[in-house]
């Protein structure tokens, strides 16, 4: 099994776990004399053997991305850097919409607000942060697609 193909399973995994959460809140109470829709036990035994599937593929996967390596680094460290370039284009983001708010003034009496910052150089780093993460994604699925789940 390729690495993807794990990681869709784990997708899957979780989907269905988390309907099979609320059949079995649906499930477990009814009125006196009435019978659930669905088996509760039954649900819950489902609910189980997703979970074992679910925390067999995480250790695989997750064995999997700290030994399988690509261009030096390992998927680990790929996916980490990935992260923290994700949060610090959205920082940067975040700051270029705060600094580009305008503050309407009535009369020209009363106080102007400026930006302290330059929104356009912020906006080139948001901008080629963007580039190095779509880049940097596309190295993660090309590795994810040839790498074989390790055991």
């Amino acid at each position: 099994m390729k690495l993807a193909e794990s990681l869709q399973e784990r997708a899957d995994l979780n989907r269905r776990i988390d309907q099979l959460r609320i059949r079995i809140q649906n499930n477990v109470l009814v009125q006196e004399g009435e019978k659930p829709a669905e088996d509760p036990d039954k649900l819950i035994k489902e609910l189980d053997e997703c979970l074992k599937r679910l925390e067999y593929l995480m250790y695989r996967i997750n064995l999997t991305n700290c030994q399988y390596t690509v261009d030096g680094e390992t998927l680990t460290e790929l996916i980490a850097r990935k992260d923290v370039l994700k949060l610090k284009q959205s920082a940067y983001r975040d700051t270029i919409y705060a600094a580009s708010q305008s503050a309407h003034r009535a009369r020209n009496t009363e106080i102007k607000i400026l930006p302290v910052i330059k929104v356009d150089a912020l906006q080139k780093k948001a901008d080629a942060l963007a580039k190095e993460i779509r880049l940097l994604d596309n190295k993660i699925q090309q590795a994810n697609w040839t790498a074989d789940l390790m055991e």
